[in-house]
This record gives structure tokens, C-alpha cells and sequence, in this order.
């Protein structure tokens, strides 16, 4: 038991040595890029979590990787928010940059979209003007930049004037939609000229009885095309307490599968591979826990505390069996999916900033 123990203290990963042979096959063949502080993305064997490749950026250090729809293409944005760099998945060569920064106008890109079609890309800006004694802050904007003619084309209003730094956007499948994700409803915008063609009213209760239905939308590489599936929060309006759920929403037609799994509980989601597992992170100071819900059973199947780390994500394998937790520092933690058992750490050459994986078959140069 004591040895058991030693290996999990995180000061002491690094002696836990090659992994057993019950746990020497990887998590797939997927392609994982990881964004590091040495103004680079690490291309790295998902198999052997071998660094393979090296994609050197132009645009400083990049802080946030965006995949294309057809994960042919990864934008990635610099520290400073002020720049896009664009590279190519098949070959990973650089293809563009752009900034809409000039001399002592610094226009930064808090949030950016990308047009399923790549033809442009919706941008949540703020114009910065240096003056001789102060600095004059804009307004946000939403502009949208084509990404052929590289030059911004249009300046799309904010729905409802309800716009700013932390606004979040998000195209339909096929790009002829723009979800605005507002207060108490979802504004859709058509995508010509970005005129409100209908909304969905979130503040209504999913059924009867239930509270009002608090759902973050999130993507998935797991998920079908259109479909979001993670967990909610609601109140309980008899009890007057916090519930949790999960739920999978079909967000073109509005359609809500859901059930609820108790009171509300500081974790996190991410969808596994075949979409009938998800895993979760709770992050307390000295609290730190794997949780694992069971989608076609419609529970917490298991959880389980961890030696976890300050700041910390998690990545799903590609296959479904391991579950990788990265973030902050230059190593990834390696645990089997099914026991939480520890396997080993692995340590690159570069403190990361983000993460991105595209799962087995795609992103492998010929």
C-alpha cells in the first residue's frame, strides 16, 4: 500500500518508469497538438506520446488552438490576442497570418469563429488606441474577416446590443446559422446578413417543476455534427437547491434528452469516445477526483480521488481506455479509463498552453 501511494504523490511521478506490460499499448492513433511556450505545437504520436513532428509558429507563443470543421486546418492565436495563424494539417506548413492591429491601434481578438466552409471567420474584438498619456478602449465588435480576400468585410451588430469581451458565438454544422448565446436565450442569426431569425428562451424550465435550465453547449470531437452533450445545472424549486443533469441537446430543433443525477457537484465533463461514457475532473485544493458517469445507465457509474494537480485539464484517449491529464507544466499523466490506475508521466521539452487532439485516421502527414 505504501508503494502504491508513493506513486501517486506528484513529486514522485517520474519514478514510476516505463509503463506495465498490461498497460503498454497507447490510447489509439490519434494525433495530439500541443501548444507550447517555446513558440511551438508539438505533433505527437497519441500511440507513444512521442514528440514526432515540430510546427514552428510565427506569431509568438500560441495560447489557443480552434480545429477546422474538418479538422484540415488549426487556428492558432498568440499570447498577446493581436494575431491568426493558420497551419495545415496534412503538412503541417503555415499557411497565413493576419492581425488587425496598426502602429499605436492594438486591436485584440478575444473570441474568434470559424465558417465551417472557411470562407471567413466571425471576430470578438476590442480596439486599443495609445494616446500621450492614457490608452482609449473601444467598445467590443464583431467583425467579420474574409479569409480570402484577407481583409475585414463587414461589422455585424451585436443582437439586442447585448455584446461584449465574453461573448459567446457558435456556427450551425453547415455555416448558414450564427448561434448568439445571450443571457436568457439563444439568438440565431442567419448568416448572409446576420439578421435574427429566431431564438430559443432558455429561462423556461425543461418540464414542469424543474427550475430554469443552465447549459453550456459544449463541443465535442465525439459528438454528432449539431448535438451537444454535457451537464446542466438547475433549482430545484421546491427544495431550493442545486441539481445537476447531463443533457444532449439537438440545438437546430431544440430538442432536450436529459436526466438528472443529484445535487450539483463542482465537476467537470468530457465525452468519450461512442458517446456512451463521459469522464469528469473535480478541482478542489486538496480535494482532487475522477468521476466517470454512465450515459446509457444514466448515472455516476464511479469516482474516485486522485493525486491531482493545482491546474489541470483532461483528455479522453482516441480508444476510450485512458484518460490523460495535462496542463500546467510539460507533462501529460497517463491513467487507465476503467481503475484510475496511474500507468506514467510524460515529460517534453516545453511548458504547454493548450491542448488538441484529433482522434484516430486524420491529421498524419503521407
Amino acid at each position: 500500500m505504501r508503494a502504491r501511494l508513493l506513486l501517486l504523490t506528484p513529486g514522485l511521478l517520474a519514478l514510476a518508469g516505463a509503463p506495465t506490460a498490461a498497460h503498454a499499448q497507447g490510447g489509439g492513433n490519434g494525433v495530439i497538438y500541443m501548444a507550447a511556450y517555446d513558440h511551438s505545437i508539438k505533433v505527437i504520436d497519441e500511440n507513444t506520446l512521442d514528440i514526432v513532428d515540430e510546427m514552428r509558429t510565427s506569431i509568438g507563443i500560441p495560447i489557443g488552438l480552434t480545429l477546422s470543421a474538418n479538422h484540415e486546418r488549426i487556428y492558432v492565436r498568440d499570447a498577446e490576442f493581436e494575431e491568426i495563424e493558420i497551419f495545415d494539417v496534412a503538412t503541417r506548413q503555415s499557411l497565413d497570418s493576419f492581425t488587425l492591429s496598426r502602429g499605436d491601434r492594438k486591436v485584440r481578438i478575444w473570441g474568434m469563429e470559424v465558417d465551417p466552409a472557411e470562407e471567413f471567420v466571425v471576430l470578438n474584438t476590442m480596439r486599443y488606441t495609445k494616446r500621450i498619456d492614457r490608452w482609449e478602449i473601444d467598445e467590443a465588435v464583431l467583425l467579420k474577416y474574409d479569409l480570402e480576400d484577407k481583409q475585414v468585410t463587414d461589422t455585424i451588430p451585436w443582437p439586442e446590443g447585448e455584446g461584449g469581451r465574453r461573448a459567446r458565438l457558435m456556427f450551425s454544422p453547415e455555416g448558414e446559422y450564427l448561434y448568439f448565446f445571450s443571457r436568457g436565450s439563444i439568438i440565431v442569426l442567419e448568416t448572409e446578413g446576420f439578421t435574427e431569425v429566431d431564438r430559443w428562451d432558455l429561462s423556461r424550465p425543461l418540464e414542469e417543476g424543474l427550475g430554469r435550465f443552465s447549459f453550456g453547449f459544449p463541443t465535442s470531437l465525439h459528438d454528432e455534427r449539431g448535438f451537444h452533450t454535457g451537464l446542466f445545472n438547475f433549482t430545484d424549486p421546491v427544495q431550493n437547491r442545486r441539481m445537476m443533469g447531463i443533457a444532449r441537446v439537438n440545438l437546430a430543433e431544440r430538442d432536450v434528452d436529459f436526466f438528472t443525477l443529484g445535487p450539483s457537484q463542482p465537476v467537470s465533463f468530457r465525452l468519450a469516445p461512442g458517446g456512451n461514457r463521459g469522464y469528469g475532473l473535480v478541482q478542489q485544493i486538496g480535494n482532487y477526483e475522477f468521476w466517470t458517469f454512465d450515459l446509457e445507465g444514466r448515472r455516476v457509474e464511479n469516482r474516485q480521488r486522485f493525486a491531482g494537480r493545482p491546474r489541470m485539464g483532461l483528455e479522453i484517449s482516441s480508444n476510450g481506455e485512458l484518460l490523460y491529464i495535462y496542463n500546467a507544466g510539460a507533462t501529460i499523466d497517463v491513467y487507465d479509463a476503467a481503475t484510475y490506475e496511474f500507468i506514467r508521466t510524460v515529460t517534453f521539452d516545453a511548458d504547454m498552453t493548450s491542448f488538441v487532439m484529433i482522434p484516430e485516421g486524420t491529421g498524419r502527414a503521407g
